[in-house]
């Protein structure tokens, strides 16, 4: 059944689906129900069999969270990544992998990536030599599986590229982890930080100068031919309004600033505006904010290592008994009940 948010709003954004076929294989290999993952996740049958169809970036990520929850996997994302062929990343790869230098790779990928996944956009540079990631059309909160696999896949990529046992200066992933796993530190060196303020892989200047192996300047023009003229199909809306509104919050709940005219401005819209748009989804940025703390105060207490003082703290509420009401006033339980209910 069509989206109806897509009929009114443009196309939601969509993704080549080739993180959802490997984990989909994952899961089969594992003996898992993977049709029922599907089916909870959104996604047909045929969208997994067909390597040309494209699955809703929403949905991707959605899949991702089952098949961890059901694998008992929380490093899925990363561990696909690892071990995944990269030239199966297509055309994205391809002009990565004919251009001169590493910096000229990852400066293609950035411009093209969309053609893999509309509902992550990356940019390169600013001073430095790597990505950083911005979610577009999709709630970044939603999602960890899908952005490790592209962080994974960034690292894997440069190394291949270029032969080289490249390392990034640092790893920043704005989604929250109790602890950095020694397979992450092992992958991507000693700095790697979780809960920040933006998503981005940085490498040390020099490495953009790394010359690629397989670089073949002939092939590399014909490719971007291509990639522009892939490009030019791409829907230039995407997605709602809503998510972008989700991602500005996100940020700023900790700091107390996630008010209405705080949000506009970062969105760069007048408050009208932003209440406008919101109305046109069905919805206020009152009943946003209150939807979103309840799904991240859910998230938060699954991590044990956070206490209920640090999840109200996280969620913008100065005194627990505040958080506790709100808590109570979503689900019918305090946070604790919650928590205990959920490790019994």
């Amino acid at each position: 059944m069509p989206d109806p948010e897509a009929k009114r709003f443009g196309a939601l954004p969509s993704s080549s689906g080739g993180i959802t076929r490997l984990a989909y294989a994952r899961a089969k290999a594992a003996g898992v129900n993977a049709d029922s993952l599907l089916k909870g996740a959104g996604i047909t049958q045929q969208q997994v069999d067909d390597p040309a169809a494209r699955v809703n970036v929403r949905d991707q990520i959605r899949f991702l969270n089952l098949a961890a929850e059901v694998l008992q996997d929380h490093l899925l994302g990363f561990h696909l990544a690892e071990s995944c062929e990269l030239r199966e990343i297509g055309l994205l790869y391809y002009v990565s992998a004919s251009s001169d230098t590493l910096g000229q790779a990852l400066q293609q990928a950035a411009r093209y990536s969309s053609i893999v996944n509309e509902g992550v956009s990356l940019k390169f540079g600013n001073g430095h030599v790597g990505f950083t990631f911005h979610y577009v059309g999709v709630s970044r909160h939603l999602d960890r599986h899908q952005m490790e696999f592209f962080a994974t896949t960034t690292v894997r990529i440069c190394r291949q590229l270029t032969r080289q046992h490249v390392t990034p200066l640092r790893v920043k992933l704005t989604h929250r982890r109790d602890t950095v796993s020694p397979a992450l530190a092992e992958f991507f060196g000693d700095d790697v930080e979780f809960a920040a303020a933006i998503d981005e892989v940085i490498f040390a200047p020099p490495i953009g100068d790394l010359p690629v192996v397989s670089a073949d300047p002939y092939l590399n023009k014909l490719l971007i031919s291509y990639c522009e003229e892939a490009l030019a199909r791409r829907p230039a809306n995407l997605g709602s309004f809503r998510s972008a509104v989700e991602n500005a919050i996100v940020p700023l709940l900790p700091h107390g600033k996630a008010q209405a005219a705080e949000i506009a401005g970062k969105l760069g819209v007048s408050q009208r505006t932003l209440a406008r748009r919101l109305t046109l989804e069905g919805v206020s940025f009152s009943e946003v904010l209150d939807s979103l703390k309840s799904y991240l105060a859910q998230r938060y207490l699954a991590d044990e290592s956070l206490s209920i003082s640090q999840i109200a703290w996280l969620l913008g509420y100065q005194e627990v008994s505040a958080f506790t009401h709100a808590f109570k006033r979503w689900t019918g339980k305090t946070p604790r009940e919650a928590r205990s209910r959920a490790t019994t």
